[in-house]
């Protein structure tokens, strides 16, 4: 490896290093009472190597929302591919979103961490802005994934896939904040954004018979 591709990687794993220690500060404390001192600290990195990466701590926030969002999406993408091309008997359209679901689940810092993003956005006309773009985009990518399920079982939507998917991204962001706030383990959550999500599939999508066998 060159000496400029070593400086490369090991400016790549300090970004990340600083980015997952962001998640925990800023879940933690939120944004305003996070300081930079403290990422650095539970990254194990000075200030320099901090503003040798970033400008301020919401360029950091910035970058870690668009982060957070690319690792779930890819994580969901990844799980409808091999539950609806694995080898076997194919997936139910009802397991499919069973899937979906799971690879949706935030843990506890999760939701608080993107609960802390929507406060600031409320608050903070660059940061309004960037989550708008964030979510206009997101919003987009699960409606590309919504077509391809479609298309693949023969399914039709009472609303447009770009509606839908929007639906669905805030029926998942409003459970996910109610079942922290009523104190719900991870297992109860789960259950509960599954049961919502599969009414939800069951409204908007003719031919969807509800949950699979067993669940």
């Amino acid at each position: 490896m060159t000496d400029a591709a070593s400086g490369t990687r090991s400016r790549e794993n300090t970004r990340v290093r600083l980015l997952d220690a962001a998640f925990d500060v800023f879940a933690d404390v939120g944004l305003d009472a996070a300081s930079v001192e403290a990422v650095c600290e539970r990254a194990g990195f000075t200030r320099g190597a901090f503003y040798s990466n970033f400008e301020s701590k919401d360029e950091l926030f910035l970058e870690l929302m668009t982060t957070v969002s690319d690792r779930k999406l890819a994580t969901i993408t990844e799980r409808v591919k091999r539950v609806t091309g694995g080898e076997g008997e194919p997936a139910t359209p009802a397991e499919v979103v069973q899937n979906l679901v799971d690879a949706s689940l935030d843990t506890r810092q999760g939701v608080l961490l993107m609960s802390e993003i929507r406060i600031r956005a409320m608050r903070d006309e660059r940061m309004a802005a960037a989550y708008r773009q964030w979510g206009e985009g997101m919003t987009r990518r699960v409606a590309d994934l919504v077509n391809d399920l479609v298309s693949s079982y023969g399914l039709t939507l009472r609303m447009p896939a770009l509606g839908f998917a929007q639906t669905m991204l805030e029926l998942w962001e409003n459970t996910s904040v109610a079942a922290v706030i009523a104190g719900l383990d991870d297992a109860a959550a789960r259950d509960l954004i599954s049961t919502r999500t599969q009414e939800l599939a069951a409204a908007v999508v003719e031919g969807f018979t509800g949950p699979a066998a067993g669940r």
